[in-house]
């Protein structure tokens, strides 16, 4: 997909309050395979994007299929014009792209149709579903107008984890040496707390209530500083947002 059609894509998704997640489609599909790969956090909308069509021209009439995955929903198709339709079924378990020939205005001609582009889904993840866990049942199918199967594939699902916070110290408040840092994240997840060089500041493992704490060892050096929290969970990571920070002065 072209940089001004995804800037499209990514405006209208935001006028329409949808949060998306941007994924990078995965590489370990077999050659002539459709793939597309995505990791979505519990409870949040996603895109993922289906490609690898390299078969011969398809015409107007041929369709492309997504099945969701178990327990998500398609709840968009928002790739729009150059002649293709999306839509989504009744309940969101499927989505599809219908083309529906090349524009009399548009350059492309119809032999470019489902080549050396990619088309978003918007899947949407339940609030229960546990990081880490790759959802099963993703399918791809191309078919031309006939009905015919031209081609099939895979795509991944993964769960994603998401981003603890780092609610104390406050940014910039002068510290001690070895302040308290506290914040919340995934139940069981572990968490590590990292300087600016990305050393290792303290760790330790989020309670069931996702509250987490830990004391810096050693000691902070004097002056000023970042910290990030970063949580990891089942293969999954995410991490907070950064915090500046100030130490009045080594010691305990």
């Amino acid at each position: 997909m072209s940089r001004s059609w995804k800037t499209t894509i990514l405006g209208l998704l935001a006028v329409a309050g949808v949060t998306v997640t941007l994924v990078t489609p995965g590489t370990a599909y077999a050659d002539g395979d459709l793939w597309a790969s995505a990791t979505i956090e519990p409870g949040r909308e996603g895109i993922i994007e289906v490609g690898g069509y390299e078969g011969t021209p398809l015409g107007e009439g041929s369709v492309l299929t997504l099945t969701a995955p178990s327990t998500t929903r398609v709840t968009g198709t928002p790739f729009a014009g150059l002649g293709y339709r999306g839509s989504v079924t009744l309940g969101g378990s499927t989505g599809t792209y219908t083309f529906e020939g090349t524009p009399a205005a548009a350059e492309e001609p119809v032999s470019a149709a489902w080549k050396g582009r990619r088309y978003p889904f918007v899947l949407s993840v339940p609030e229960d579903a546990e990081p880490g866990t790759r959802l099963p049942d993703c399918t791809l199918v191309l078919r031309d107008a006939k009905g015919t199967v031209r081609q099939k594939g895979t795509c991944t699902v993964t769960v994603g984890l998401p981003a603890p916070t780092l609610s104390h110290p406050h940014s910039g408040v002068p510290l001690s040496a070895r302040p308290r840092l506290l914040g919340s994240a995934y139940p069981g997840a572990q968490v590590t707390v990292r300087d600016a060089q990305e050393e290792e500041v303290c760790a330790t493992t989020a309670a069931p209530n996702g509250m987490w704490w830990c004391v810096p060892e050693p000691a902070l050096p004097p002056g000023t500083g970042r910290l990030q929290a970063t949580a990891t969970f089942s293969g999954v990571s995410a991490m907070s947002e950064q915090i500046d920070i100030v130490v009045a002065g080594a010691g305990r």
